[in-house]
């Protein structure tokens, strides 16, 4: 528990110390915030503000006459209109609703036809003509302002059927008080109806036999519905079409950049001469490497002549010292030294010269060294021995460069402003270096011998150390020929001027011969430095030819495979892709204007399979039943009533059918224009569209944080030694998890305080966003540390299948059978209504459960995390720093 804390308190502690940290932390937090509130407040009262949505209204009525009185509906209906505000009614004409509905000035339009009020009031001279509104609407506008202008249409139907019952009924009621009090002098008309009665029971055999067909009809049922069945398959293929046809539409979004490459392989395959040209030079090198083991005996040939020449001279210089002490003679044999070893001084330039190339190489090999040990295979690691050669290697390079130091600051001290001191200077520098280098890799070295790998912060240091270091001797070999040379010369010359100019000099050359002692000693010890590195360089050609001889032969045999590969392809490339991208035009083109078509016609048929035919069949299965068992019945019921009817007229029953109709007609009226009133009970209230989102936009914006998260923060610590995997995995979660609560915490006192959202229970809203908070931030941080990059995409995967399965906008009934089917396993369900029982009011068992359901899903994503990271954690690696050598993915 201690680790942990540590771990979660280190984190905080390095965040509060950069202030970029903290500025990045605080746009994590209010970033999901930003999303929730615009979203909120962008629906806020949708649904009241449905004035803006212009329809058209035009009135073409011209009126009708009934009973005398003259009425024009249409003119009624656009004065009821003129007071409703719930749509944006514009009163304009034919022409001008069309094209305002064609160009989108208008989101529908309602036409009056001239004939609606005679229509209408056809049923009182016996004419059953249904009247017709035309509505026109422009469904490409505007997902949903087709559903508003429908809803407000079906309001004027619903005003006008009243109305227009109320006012039948009325009349209707008035006539038959009417007849009521006249039945006697209507008797001719009673007559009529006694006709048809019997006229009816005359045609009862047509009616039977009309009957058997409808029940011949109702017998093929079956194979139309078997045959209409195949629409509605066909139907329910579309959103594999429809995801076939998005596939296609991205393969064409994206098949630029397959041109672009594809042309890569024309351009490569123009390049090919220039590939074979080297794999050739490739295979030059090796023949010529003879030459180089010939170049490497010569120069080890003139350093041992050079070391003869040193050692003739420090066998020459005791004697020097014996003449300098016998006065004057002793300048004599000191010029005639002098004179006769002047070979030995110059080999002094090109002695310094090689000594400082050699060590170059000596930290060039250390350089490739540390690429061995910066390898992520342990196979490729170099051993104890190899580390051990090199640091031997290096000490001597070290000492050879300070012996060469020593030698350039003697000579500096005969030269006027000394302009040897940076050349000097510089190599002990880099002596040091190697010092400190040598001392890394004899750690190093014991290190491998016990089995341990190599730490990176040493390894790193010591590669630093070692560019340093070939830098610091290229500078100086780079100006040595054309600066250092000359002024060596020019100090051996002073040198040599120094020893002849006179007797009364000679003291002053005595003293310069300990100098001259040491200067030989230094040549001869470089000059042995120089040879080792050269008999070593010697023997490990022969391995150096077989690397070489390798790599021509894979070189070549590759290059010309390459090639192959390269004229294969390009063929194809420049021949049959055009040809392939305007196909996939033409496809693409065919999906984007033909197919939405075709779908909304096959959508339409598979919609009247299944809702008009079952009508149908239905209504088919009733006239036969009707057919079967109640067209007996009727036939005894007409014969019963003519036989009544006969009766009636015998016996004079007429006045107490007057009596029965009389009545108070405008209640009657009234009562059959509504006759029920629908009593509305609202439970949990919400007073508007906004607060009653807010919980999905809430649970959204929360996943949103927590994908934010895994996108810009590291899993684990950089120091990972001392703590156990759980450790580390808890400890990040814990900063993870504190993040994710204060978005919570903004997100919800920012939906209660700055948009004055609705929530019942203010308290408890907080807190549930909090626990769903830290659902999402657990289930998006054990994606990420157990399967990496690929988390990430999984964690966006998952929120795309929640956004459509969990019921936020939509209920989920209305969904097709595959999203119903993953509701109950989406952590938003449960998420978004939890957050609900908040906002409108909490039912605790349902909240409860809700509650379980999403601590279910903690400890299922720390049971993933427990089974799965230990066993991935190699593949993931791997995978990730596969990834990271494209250069562009971190």
């Amino acid at each position: 528990m201690r680790a942990i804390w540590k771990i979660y308190s280190t984190d905080w502690l390095n965040i509060f110390k950069v202030p970029t940290g903290i500025l990045l932390i605080v746009a994590i937090i209010l970033l999901p915030c930003l999303y929730s509130w615009v979203n909120i407040k962008s629906v806020w009262d949708s649904y009241a503000n449905t004035s803006g949505v212009k329809v058209a209204v035009t009135n073409e009525d011209r009126g009708a006459t009934v009973l005398d009185r003259s009425m024009n509906i249409g003119e009624g209906l656009v004065d009821n209109l003129r007071s409703n505000p719930k749509l944006g009614w514009t009163f304009v004409d034919r022409e001008e609703a069309e094209r305002g509905v064609d160009k989108g000035t208008y989101y529908a339009s309602i036409l009056v036809p001239v004939d609606f009020s005679e229509r209408i009031t056809g049923i009182a001279q016996g004419r059953l003509d249904r009247p017709e509104v035309v509505y026109t609407v422009n469904e490409k506008i505007n997902a949903v302002a087709p559903k508003i202008t429908s809803s407000g249409v079906s309001a004027i139907a619903e005003q006008i059927n009243e109305s227009f019952a109320e006012a039948v009924s009325e009349a209707l009621l008035t006539k038959l008080q009417e007849v009521g009090v006249q039945v006697e002098e209507q008797l001719p008309t009673i007559r009529k109806i006694e006709g048809g009665i019997f006229d009816l029971e005359s045609k009862l055999p047509e009616i039977r036999a009309a009957g058997q067909k409808v029940l011949e009809l109702e017998g093929k049922l079956p194979d139309i519905r078997d045959k209409a069945q195949m629409i509605t398959e066909v139907e329910a293929r579309l959103p594999e079409i429809e995801q076939a046809a998005d596939h296609l539409l991205k393969l064409q979004s994206n098949w630029p950049k397959v041109e672009a490459l594809a042309s890569e392989v024309l351009a490569i395959q123009e390049k090919l001469p220039l590939i074979r040209q080297a794999a050739d030079r490739v295979a030059g090198l090796e023949g010529n490497f003879d030459r180089i083991a010939e170049a490497i005996a010569l120069a080890s040939d003139k350093a041992a002549q050079a070391m003869d020449i040193v050692a003739a001279a420090q066998e020459a210089l005791p004697r020097a010292a014996e003449i300098a002490g016998k006065g004057v003679a002793f300048a004599d044999a000191l010029n005639g030294f002098l004179a006769a070893n002047a070979g030995a001084f110059e080999t002094v330039a090109p002695l310094v010269k090689q000594n400082l190339m050699l060590a170059q190489q000596a930290a060039d090999s250390v350089t490739l060294l540390t690429g061995r040990l910066l390898a992520v295979d342990p196979e490729k690691l170099p051993t104890a021995e190899e580390v051990r050669a090199v640091r031997d290697r290096l000490a001597a390079a070290s000492g050879a460069l300070g012996r060469t130091a020593e030698l350039l600051e003697r000579i500096n001290g005969y030269l006027p402003g000394q302009p040897l001191s940076d050349a000097s200077q510089r190599i002990r520098s880099a002596a040091e270096r190697m010092n400190r280098q040598a001392e890394i890799l004899g750690a190093i070295a014991s290190g491998l011998e016990n089995g341990k790998a190599p730490m990176k912060e040493p390894v790193e240091r010591l590669n630093a150390l070692s560019k340093e270091t070939s830098e610091a001797l290229g500078v100086v070999l780079a100006r040595y020929d054309s600066e250092i040379v000359p002024v060596i010369a020019q100090g051996l010359g002073k040198l040599t001027e120094a020893a002849g100019t006179s007797a009364e000099l000679l003291r002053d050359a005595q003293a310069r011969l300990p100098d001259i002692e040491a200067i030989l000693a230094d040549a001869q010890a470089g000059l042995n430095f120089g040879q080792g590195e050269l008999n070593k360089l010697q023997g490990d050609l022969p391995l150096i030819r077989e690397k070489v001889h390798e790599l021509a032969q894979a070189f070549g045999r590759k290059a010309e495979a390459f090639e192959q590969a390269v004229n294969l392809a390009a063929p194809f490339v420049r021949d049959e892709l055009p040809a392939i991208g305007r196909k996939l035009d033409q496809a693409a083109a065919f999906v984007r204007s033909d197919l939405p078509e075709a779908e909304r016609e096959l959508s339409k048929l598979a919609d009247f399979v299944r809702v008009k035919l079952p009508e149908i069949e239905s209504g088919v299965h009733r006239v036969a039943g009707l057919v079967r068992d109640d067209l007996p019945e009727l036939e005894r019921a007409v014969r019963t009533a003519a036989d009544k009817l006969r009766e009636v007229e015998e016996d004079n029953h007429f006045a107490e059918l007057a009596k029965l109709l009389k009545g108070d007609i405008r209640k009657e009226s009234e009562f059959l224009a509504n006759p029920v009133l629908i009593k509305e009970n609202r439970k949990y209230p919400i007073p508007n569209y906004g607060s009653a989102m807010s919980p999905f936009y809430c649970v959204l914006s929360l996943w949103v944080g927590a994908t934010l998260l895994i996108s810009l923060l590291k899993t684990e610590p950089d120091n990972r030694e001392g703590y156990k995997p759980y450790q580390l995995f808890v400890g990040r979660l814990g900063t993870f998890a504190t993040i994710g609560l204060c978005q919570a915490l903004f997100i919800t006192l920012g939906d209660i305080f700055i948009l004055d959202a609705y929530v019942a229970d203010p308290p408890e809203f907080v807190l549930f966003a909090m626990l769903v908070s830290l659902v999402f931030v657990t289930i998006t941080y054990t994606l990420l540390s157990v399967f990496g990059n690929v988390g990430k995409g999984i964690a966006i995967v998952f929120m795309v299948f929640q956004f459509s399965s969990s019921g936020g906008t939509f209920p989920i009934s209305t969904t097709s059978p595959f999203f119903q089917a993953l509701n109950p396993f989406m952590p938003f369900t449960y998420a978004i209504s939890l957050l609900r029982e908040a906002v409108g009011g909490i039912l605790w068992e349902t909240a409860l459960k809700d509650i379980l359901a999403l601590v279910v899903f903690i400890a299922l994503s720390l049971i993933l995390a427990l089974a799965l990271k230990r066993p991935l954690s190699g593949i993931i690696h791997r995978s990730t720093e596969n990834a990271k050598k494209t250069k562009i993915i971190a």
